[in-house]
């Protein structure tokens, strides 16, 4: 059955399309010259929001657990690049062993971590994949890795970290990288802080010291300087946002502080829509400031809501992953979504190594709307093919002037990240 990508009548992101397609060789420098004698992140993941009058980036990801929704062309290109990345970082590495995380029961992220496995074997290595299984600690006194079936009945084989860490040690087993995969919203175990294997993405750059709101600090400053060779206000680029921590949801001052923090965001938005004409009625989205997984997230229409929120709600803003407590929460611009796949709507999730297109997917939900949180509950994925005329029907097709428009704001958000890395590196030294 054919997938129907669908945009909602309003003219998507053409403006931009057309000030790309005047100020191609101006952009293209500047990329490259922010790109080049840079460690830029061995692999990234960006969701887009497009809502025809402007489009951002919301959320970036170090730890992709998404490549099971990848096209198999952009997994054979992915080849290449990973290739390059590894080279660059640890020359004549020959024995990769990938930490994941601990979603035993999650068949999907095992498919995930069954096809980058394959990726990176592909691209000439031996691979083999490892979690510290703290949640079943007895595991690795009695066996050294678990057979598993992954989402589509394929085998995966997760060791013992501990075991295979120690094979290392005592030279049964060789391992000249480790490739994380796992995004240590716990911390930073003690085994990896002594370890001496080169570590990629860096153990600093985890959600036990990450933060959305530096992320995005690092991407406001860049669309400023980018925004002056399109010939555009940055905030059609980029979204507005504000933090508030620590703060206890809880608390009713708190709440308090998050409404008249919220009060100023609406404001400034509503200027920014009455400066260019927007008669749509802005919105907030208030997350956590160092999460994943979509957890710690709610739509905010007004202010007030914020101060009214239940039971349920707060709840859902006072831990996140792994039942860590929230303590930071960040007020962002809501984007609405133009698009829809199937009737249902949807959002851009743009995949990268080291800057370079692998890829990607259209994130759907069945149970929401165009102003909410498509990373939830009732949500799906269609792999994205952008080019569909060279490889046939491998997924949905869609408007490669609009796909440059969110290549160009994935390659400055993976430049954001590299900066907001080297500041958390620092910050340890």
């Amino acid at each position: 059955m054919t997938t129907e990508l669908k945009i909602r009548n309003t003219d998507p992101t053409g403006h931009f399309v057309d000030c790309i397609r005047k100020n191609q060789e101006k952009i293209i420098s500047w990329l490259y010259a922010k790109e080049c004698c840079h460690e830029l992140p061995l692999y990234s993941s960006m969701d887009i929001r497009d809502a025809g009058f402007k489009a951002a980036v919301v959320d970036t990801n170090l730890f992709p657990a998404g490549f099971n929704n990848l096209c198999e062309h952009g997994l054979v290109d992915a080849q290449k690049f990973i290739r390059e990345a590894i080279n660059r970082r640890v020359p004549g590495c020959r024995d990769i062993l990938i930490v994941a995380e601990e979603h035993m029961r999650n068949t999907w992220y095992l498919e995930n971590i069954r096809i980058l496995e394959d990726v990176i074997r592909q691209a000439g290595y031996n691979v083999h994949i490892a979690t510290f299984l703290s949640i079943q600690p007895d595991f690795c006194t009695n066996a050294r890795y678990v057979e598993l079936e992954t989402a589509i009945g394929q085998p995966v084989r997760i060791h013992c970290f501990k075991r295979i860490l120690s094979d290392y040690e005592s030279d049964r087993q060789n391992i000249d990288l480790i490739i994380l995969n796992n995004d240590l919203t716990a911390g930073i175990p003690e085994i990896l802080k002594k370890s001496k294997i080169p570590i990629y993405p860096s153990i600093q750059a985890g959600w036990h010291a990450r933060l959305k709101s530096h992320h995005f600090q690092h991407t406001q400053e860049l669309m400023i300087e980018f925004s002056q060779i399109m010939g555009c206000d940055a905030w059609l680029l980029s979204a507005l946002y504000s933090v508030v921590g620590p703060v206890d949801i809880n608390a009713g001052p708190d709440r308090q502080k998050l409404a008249d923090a919220a009060s100023e965001l609406f404001e400034n938005i509503q200027k920014k829509y009455n400066e260019h004409k927007i008669k749509d009625k802005p919105y907030l989205v208030m997350k956590d400031d160092s999460g994943t997984y979509g957890r710690g997230v709610i739509t905010v229409e007004d202010p007030k809501e914020i101060l009214a929120l239940n039971r349920r709600a707060r709840n859902n803003l006072s831990k996140g992953k792994g039942a860590h407590p929230i303590h930071r929460l960040l007020l962002q611009e809501g984007i609405p979504t133009i698009h829809s796949v199937d009737e249902h709507v949807s959002e851009v999730v743009i995949y990268q190594i080291e800057n370079n297109l692998i890829g990607g997917f259209y994130r759907f939900n069945t149970e929401k709307g165009e102003r909410e949180n498509l990373n939830s509950a009732g949500m799906g994925f269609k792999k994205m093919c952008p080019h569909l005329k060279k490889y046939g029907d491998c997924g949905v097709h869609h408007d490669v002037n609009i796909f440059d428009v969110y290549r160009v704001l994935a390659r400055v958000a993976g430049i954001a990240a590299h900066r907001e890395i080297m500041q958390l590196e620092a910050s340890k030294k």
